[in-house]
């Protein structure tokens, strides 16, 4: 009972603050919220994952990614059942033997104004010369498939690996789409497109 109370007054203290505190104490607990979510996330990553979270933390700011050689592709990439987001593309790290600390690809999620930080993308093109399916973190790649068309083209066949890193996939951390990515249409440069074709393995000549 005298929890109860101790809540009910808690509330009431609130209830009766002017409308500019509530406000900060709303924003206040929106952030608190955020930050203990990312932190619960970073606690329950491997260790592999965790030390790559790490080393990209420094790009939730993508003017970080841009001085690094990360380049905006412009698109914000969407199907049916979620998104992906904006993809950002280092061509210096494509190879055909995945870094787990560099991938080639960064991605990110609209946030009305901004872009936040959402998950990594390791991407193999079959012209490197890979030998065969990658594996990162335990995880076989996904492909190979088709270039996604219309932000490349369909005959960049390819393997990727997405890595839900900084935002939760309630499908699954190394699943491509994610249910919770939303693309605003009005920014413009939303692109709704359709899962690519698998193709065979096929080393380039």
């Amino acid at each position: 009972m005298i929890e109860f109370r101790s809540a009910v007054e808690r509330t009431q203290g609130i209830k009766h603050q002017p409308p500019r505190t509530f406000g900060v104490v709303l924003v206040a607990m929106i952030v608190a919220s955020l930050t203990m979510l990312g932190t619960a996330m970073a606690q329950t990553l491997s260790p592999d994952l965790a030390k790559a979270r790490a080393a990209l933390e420094k790009y939730q700011d993508p003017l970080v990614a841009v001085r690094d050689g990360y380049f905006s592709t412009v698109g914000c990439v969407h199907y049916a059942d979620g998104g992906m987001g904006v993809h950002f593309l280092n061509v210096g790290l494509i190879s055909p033997a995945p870094d787990p600390l560099k991938p080639q690809i960064l991605v990110y999620e609209q946030d009305g104004t901004k872009l936040r930080l959402a998950a990594a993308e390791w991407f193999v093109p079959l012209a490197t010369g890979v030998k065969e399916r990658p594996t990162l973190f335990g995880q076989p790649f996904d492909g190979p498939m088709e270039g996604h068309e219309p932000l490349m083209p369909a005959d960049l066949h390819h393997y990727d690996l997405h890595v839900w890193l900084f935002k939760e996939n309630p499908a699954g951390m190394f699943k491509a789409i994610n249910p919770n990515v939303k693309c605003a249409d009005a920014v413009g440069y939303s692109l709704l497109e359709t899962p690519t074709k698998p193709v065979p393995h096929h080393v380039a000549k």
